[in-house]
């Protein structure tokens, strides 16, 4: 039972952030466009098991800022364990200062059952620098700092023998991203997120994503994707690192 709950949630915390990392189309002339993404895989036999994804990621650009919405929700039913949600929602804005510097905020809520999470509600901001800026190629670096609140389904042990239901804290941002379109149905991403704990030395979370996205057609994309995740203090019961590759189909609304 363990540790089939210890697969889901693996399965949850992996999948999910990249179900909508093909790449949405960006023009400066102040029109949303959109992105949808939906996957789902069956297995039955020796084990029985659902997995359904959706999300959506929608862009407003102009020459000088950005505005990024983004929503996604996973769905997991194993014969060996309840089904199991994963629902996250986030806004991000960004504002060039010059032709090189930016301004950035965001702000992310998240619930993960598997993970024990009630809520997880995020806030940060920063400055970054745009150091490759091309039609072909972009490359950017970034830095600020966020504060985090996290809610839990199920009290956590602590080492002391106490229990708690709730944690907060402040951390750095850290983060570098790139774009690479190496022709006109192929595109690539990536980005390597850091982040340490300002009120315990030593804890961190890191992340890196990667995608890779072929057009089927004006509207439609295959995408192959592969994310790791790592949390230096996870919980009880989950593993500190997380990888995993999916491919996927995108439709997009230009």
């Amino acid at each position: 039972m363990q540790t089939s709950r210890l697969l889901v949630a693996t399965a949850c915390l992996a999948l999910a952030p990249l179900s909508s990392w093909a790449q949405v189309t960006v023009k400066n002339d102040g029109q949303w466009r959109a992105l949808f993404t939906a996957g789902a895989s069956v297995a039955s036999g020796n084990s029985n098991s659902t997995t359904i994804n959706l999300s959506g990621e929608a862009v407003k650009a102009t020459t000088t800022d950005k505005l990024t919405l983004n929503g996604r929700g996973l769905y997991v039913d194993n014969e060996d364990t309840e089904a199991e949600k994963r629902l996250s929602a986030g806004l991000a804005y960004q504002r060039d200062l010059n032709e090189k510097i930016f301004g950035f905020g965001q702000l992310d809520a998240l619930r993960d059952e598997p993970a024990n999470l009630s809520l997880r509600g995020s806030v940060g901001g920063g400055l970054g620098y745009h150091l490759i800026r091309r039609d072909d190629l972009t490359f950017d670096v970034s830095a600020g700092v966020g504060y985090t609140q996290e809610r839990y389904l199920n009290p956590e042990l602590q080492d002391d023998g106490s229990y708690r239901t709730r944690r907060s804290n402040a951390e750095v941002l850290l983060a570098e991203e790139s774009t690479h379109k190496f022709s006109e149905n192929t595109t690539f991403r990536q980005k390597l997120s850091y982040l340490p704990d300002l009120r315990d030395s030593g804890e961190f979370r890191a992340t890196f994503d990667t995608a890779l996205s072929v057009a089927m057609t004006k509207r439609l994309s295959l995408t192959a994707s592969v994310s790791h995740r790592y949390d230096s203090n996870p919980g009880p019961g989950l593993k500190k690192g997380d990888t995993l590759f999916i491919t996927g189909v995108s439709f997009r609304i230009d």
